[in-house]
């Protein structure tokens, strides 16, 4: 059975260096897509909330790769290179809002939130609004192409603040199929 404990030596010995995003929820799409990121270069940081689940992912799938676990969303934070990157693969809706409230006392100006869950525009357009007020930058990212499409090249369709395309270019560019 997996605990907290088993992922501190994991995390200390491979945090020498912060990582490049930070990816919450660990569910097929998430994890694929952890795995896409880190084959294209990318040191990249994790967090779920069954904390289990990222003892798990770590344990299976990204054994051998240089992918990390927090514990916490304090951690996970702490983790990340600054402009601090977080993708949110959290089901669309309350999920990401909880994620997204909790999130913000721990970023600063200029970090960046990437929702990946398809969530309705009108609650990306809100979330652009209300985070753009706090100076974190929101990027609404539709993902297709399903758990395979994830692990070798999702499509893209980024929406928001049009100042956040150098995230798009930066980061998704490497391993993704198509964008629009």
């Amino acid at each position: 059975m997996f605990s907290h404990r088993d992922l501190l030596p994991r995390v200390s010995a491979m945090a020498t260096q912060l990582c490049d995003i930070g990816l919450i929820g660990l569910a097929v799409m998430g994890q694929n897509l952890v795995l896409n990121i880190n084959d294209h270069g990318y040191k990249v940081c994790v967090f779920n909330r069954t904390i289990s689940k990222v003892g798990d992912f770590l344990e299976n799938e990204a054994k051998g790769t240089k992918v990390i676990g927090a514990n916490s969303l304090e951690e996970f934070v702490s983790l990340l290179k600054e402009p601090k990157i977080v993708m949110l693969m959290v089901k669309a809706g309350n999920a990401v809002d909880s994620f997204i409230q909790s999130l913000i006392p721990l970023l600063s100006k200029d970090d960046i939130i990437i929702d990946g869950g398809n969530s309705e525009y009108t609650d990306t357009n809100r979330r652009c609004k209300d985070l753009a007020a706090k100076g974190i930058i929101f990027v609404g990212v539709g993902v297709s192409g399903g758990e395979e499409g994830a692990r070798t090249g999702p499509s893209l369709m980024p929406g928001g603040n049009p100042e956040s395309w150098y995230i798009k270019k930066y980061l998704m560019v490497a391993s993704i199929s198509y964008i629009t």
